[in-house]
């Protein structure tokens, strides 16, 4: 055969091309995502959550441990701009609420979406600055748990504050009393 003649079945070579995906790239990159998010879910629960506090259990607005159970409370101080505060051990400011007479609760039903009490399964312990001897529990007539007190007052989350030292529900006025951030005296903090 002579090199100067090509074979009539004989094509020209391409490169290799790679076959288009049924699936469009963005979907793809959309499941990667999703598989990393529930890595990332999974590693979270395994974990915990990364810190043993307690919360409001049931109440859903506070915060909870990985079990949703609450575990035994801790009570801090924070400074913020109204002074020193009660706070949890994640720095999640503590109220107290004015109706709440003899230790016992006067938030129950609607009232616990919108302040969740702090509930505490044990003893609670108090950290540095917050006075042990005036921290104690008061059973909820709701049937909602062991929550918290401090000087006599039932402790509560507002669901309006979204982050560590947020203090929204500082005097507001809602389901027929005043609500307040305390002291380490355990006093009211007024600003009004």
């Amino acid at each position: 055969m002579n090199s100067t003649h090509k074979n009539v079945n004989e094509r020209p070579t391409r490169p290799a091309r790679r076959r288009p995906s049924r699936t469009p790239r963005l979907v793809r990159l959309g499941w990667s995502v999703a598989g990393l998010a529930a890595l990332a879910l999974v590693a979270a629960a395994c974990t915990g959550g990364g810190s043993p506090s307690s919360g409001a259990g049931s109440y859903g607005a506070g915060p909870t441990t990985s079990s949703g159970s609450p575990s035994a409370a801790i009570v801090d101080l924070r400074g913020s701009k109204l002074g020193q505060t009660l706070v949890d051990g994640q720095g999640r400011t503590l109220y107290l609420f004015q109706a709440d007479k003899a230790g016992k609760s006067a938030c129950n039903g609607a009232c616990t979406s919108a302040w969740p009490p702090y509930l505490s399964n044990g003893t609670p312990r108090a950290r540095t600055g917050v006075a042990g001897a005036l921290l104690a529990t008061s059973i909820r007539g709701d049937g909602g748990g062991t929550q918290v007190t401090y000087r006599g007052h039932p402790l509560y989350y507002y669901a309006g504050d979204s982050r560590p030292g947020d203090a929204a529900g500082q005097g507001l006025d809602q389901f027929g009393a005043k609500w307040y951030v305390l002291a380490p005296s355990g006093n009211k903090i007024a600003t009004d």
